[in-house]
């Protein structure tokens, strides 16, 4: 538009002058030089973007995608790399207690209540695996305090005036510890389960296993996305056993298992210095600054708060099959949008010579009252254009 309306300013004063020096008249040169305004007014030019992407935010809206802005599906079709974070995003989240191995001389059951009553105040699936089976055993549940989120590792808390590490073999190394239940841990994440150890005070009480189920969207929506070019991979805290056994089942080659929420931004940074376009599709606490970061961040209705919020699209129904939907839309407006500003530029090139005066030898002339029609034409040429996306198919 920079260039557009001074070269439009121009022609139109090239018309009237063009008019007058060859002898037409001023009547005839200020009729050109309004023909030639109405006829080059920009309405189409200025409909052509807005218009697609409104139409195109009500379609995701309509297939259960909110998408927060518009720059975002511009971004869309910039996307090269999706990451996924593994538990609930690409599995349910609705993990149960598999197995425990209690170390200590803690019944079960008061063994189950404390991992409950501190895992009440974690906003994570695993926490609601414990919860949930302290329900199955109608066990009441007690206070904790000074309750505090590790990242990339677990939860501690004071429970009856002990301090109590909730987390993965990473508390080992933050506790300055030996791990002589390499060989239990091994037997639960050949099983496909996510590990807790539970430690007070420095010592080991019990470690359990906890077991997910993947999306049943999951592996179809990962063929459907290396169909479209785009390069998978998944991010998880989990280690390395669990998380490639649950890749291998989804068709996922790429896998980083055992990383810090840090890990996971300073990922989605490398490949935005790589000048790659990069989406994550997270929902946990710990998703949160690498949805922010990313270039467009996924999250599913369930997530937690702080993910809902970094994100920049939400699939409100939950189901990460949407993600080839959304990508194809954004696709298709953009192609849309291209056809508007072909069609606008197209509507220029043809009427501002006939305005001019240029083809009058051949008898095709132009007033103002023409003009309007043309660029009315124009407009809703744009318009109906744009209302195709509203008939887009999977």
């Amino acid at each position: 538009s920079g260039y557009f309306t001074p070269i439009i300013m121009l022609l139109a004063l090239l018309s009237l002058g063009g008019h007058l020096i060859f002898g037409s008249g001023l009547s005839a040169g200020i009729k050109s030089f309004v023909s030639v305004l109405v006829v080059a007014c920009p309405c189409s030019l200025g409909l052509a973007t807005p218009i697609a992407m409104v139409v195109s935010l009500g379609l995701c809206a309509k297939k259960g995608i909110l998408v927060k802005s518009s720059e975002v599906i511009e971004k869309a079709d910039k996307i090269k790399t999706i990451i996924f974070d593994k538990t609930g995003t690409l599995t349910y989240g609705n993990l149960r207690v598999a197995k425990i191995y209690n170390f200590s001389k803690l019944p079960g059951e008061e063994l189950l209540k404390m991992v409950a009553s501190i895992e009440a105040k974690a906003n994570h699936p695993i926490g609601k695996a414990f919860i949930n089976a302290a329900k199955e055993k109608k066990i009441i549940l007690d206070k904790t305090e000074d309750f505090q989120n590790m990242e990339g590792i677990g939860v501690k808390a004071i429970y009856k005036k002990d301090r109590i590490y909730l987390g993965n073999n990473k508390l080992f190394l933050e506790l300055k510890l030996e791990n002589k239940y390499q060989k239990e841990e091994d037997t639960l994440t050949k099983e496909g389960a996510s590990i807790i150890y539970v430690i007070k005070n420095k010592n080991v009480l019990a470690l359990i296993g906890v077991k997910d189920v993947e999306r049943e969207s999951a592996k179809t929506t990962i063929e459907v996305l290396k169909k479209l070019n785009k390069r998978i991979v998944m991010l998880t805290g989990d280690n390395q056993n669990t998380a490639m056994m649950v890749a291998q089942k989804l068709g996922i080659s790429e896998v980083v298992a055992g990383v810090f929420p840090k890990d996971k931004a300073d990922m989605i940074k490398a490949c935005k210095d790589n000048k790659e376009g990069v989406m994550m599709v997270g929902d946990g606490i710990n998703d949160a600054p690498s949805l922010a970061i990313a270039d467009i961040g996924v999250s599913i209705r369930n997530a937690t708060d702080i993910a809902t919020d970094s994100a920049d699209v939400i699939l409100i129904d939950d189901e990460i099959k949407k993600i080839p939907d959304f990508l194809m839309i954004a696709k298709r407006t953009k192609t849309i949008i291209k056809e508007n500003l072909f069609w606008a530029f197209f509507y220029n090139t043809l009427m501002v010579p006939i305005a001019m005066g240029l083809l009058e030898s051949l008898g095709i002339v132009m007033n103002p009252m023409w003009g309007s029609l043309a660029m009315m034409a124009s407009s809703l040429t744009v318009v109906f254009n744009s209302l195709r996306l509203r008939y887009f198919r999977k």
